[in-house]
């Protein structure tokens, strides 16, 4: 563990903890902004709230199954675009529509097609989808051409292929998709949430935060959702690298 860079990361936390107590002081009105402290001590209580399990778990299903269905679409999509050429071409619009095409709007169309309730699962996938398809696509035609022609001379089984020729050209590839769809899969699914406001979510509870002018309840569920993004990141490219067998260089 890199200690000097831990304790920098802390003071960077600290003194914006300060600054945003600093500012909450000198606006000096809870409805706009409320100090850390407000916030911290908010945190403390609202565990105990009974809708606040359910929501979590709520949102945590939805989101999570939404990224893993992306994850695992983009994959195959990748690989079956790798094999034939012309699929690749059929699926071009597509991903261009979806990388191109603003969440909201996405949302929007999505609440004539689907309950509000499912929404946050499906935008999840789109948002992930083509990231996904694009950095696997571009790992499986990537690397030396000449290792894929050893492998079929000796007729490599096609486990054997794929764990020692295909996965380790891929790893770097699908590493890097899955630590930038984490975090994007969290956003965009939160965000469908508040404009659907299906019940039980934690999107819900920040838009209900929102009409009733309850600040700190707000940045509460937002530092909750945020906690819960991150750990879900960290988790998952951990069990990621130990599945691909590579050790984080951090």
């Amino acid at each position: 563990m890199d200690y000097k860079k831990l304790l920098q990361r802390m003071g960077a936390i600290a003194l914006a903890l300060i600054f945003w107590q600093v500012a909450a002081m000198l606006i000096h009105q809870n409805i706009l902004l409320v100090s850390p402290l407000q916030v911290a001590g908010r945190l403390t209580t609202i565990w105990r709230e009974p809708d606040f399990f359910p929501s979590l778990w709520f949102s945590f299903y939805h989101i999570v199954g939404g990224f893993l269905l992306g994850l695992c679409s983009g994959i195959l999509l990748a690989a079956l675009a790798a094999r034939f050429r012309f699929l690749e071409q059929m699926l071009w619009p597509w991903m261009a529509t979806i990388k191109s095409v603003p969440v909201a709007s996405f949302v929007v169309i999505c609440l004539i097609w689907f309950s509000a309730r499912n929404l946050s699962i499906f935008i999840s996938f789109l948002i992930v989808l083509p990231v996904v398809y694009q950095n696997v696509l571009t790992g499986l035609r990537s690397g030396d051409g000449k290792m894929e022609e050893m492998a079929r001379v000796f007729h490599l089984p096609w486990y054997r292929r794929l764990r020692y020729v295909t996965l380790p050209k891929l790893r770097p590839f699908l590493i890097s998709a899955c630590s930038i769809t984490c975090g994007m899969a969290w956003k965009a699914g939160v965000a469908a949430e508040i404009i659907g406001t299906p019940n039980g979510s934690m999107g819900r509870q920040l838009y209900l935060s929102k009409i009733y002018l309850d600040t700190d309840d707000l940045l509460a569920w937002t530092v909750v959702i945020v906690a819960v993004s991150v750990l879900f990141e960290k988790g998952f490219l951990f069990v990621l690298r130990r599945i691909l067998h590579e050790h984080p260089t951090e």
